[in-house]
C-alpha cells in the first residue's frame, strides 16, 4: 500500500477569493477527519490572494479516492470546480 501525495496550487479569479474563503475552512475541517488522511494543509497565498496553496497525504489510494469522491459534492468542490488547478500527485 503506497501513501498518496497531492501538491499544488489552486487559483480563482479575485470575484471569486471570498467564495473560496467562505467554504474554505470547513473542507479543510472535513478532510482532515476523513479515514485515512494524514495531511491536511490548504492555505491561501500572501502575496497572490487568488492563489490557494494545497497539501495533501493520505494512506492509501482508495483513502484518496474517497476524499475526492466527497470533495466533488461539496461546497467546496461546487465553488472550485471550474478553478485552475495545478497538481502534482505523487505515491511514496
Amino acid at each position: 500500500m503506497s501513501k498518496v501525495l497531492l501538491t499544488g496550487t489552486l487559483t480563482c479569479t479575485p470575484d471569486e477569493v471570498d467564495d473560496v474563503l467562505s467554504v474554505m475552512a470547513d473542507h479543510i475541517r472535513k478532510s482532515r477527519a476523513e479515514a485515512g488522511c494524514l495531511q491536511f494543509e490548504l492555505w491561501q497565498d500572501e502575496l497572490t490572494p487568488t492563489d490557494f496553496h494545497v497539501s495533501e497525504v493520505f494512506l492509501s489510494e482508495a483513502a484518496f479516492a474517497t476524499h475526492q469522491d466527497r470533495t466533488q459534492g461539496s461546497d467546496w468542490g461546487r465553488i472550485t470546480r471550474d478553478m485552475t488547478r495545478n497538481f502534482k500527485k505523487a505515491t511514496a
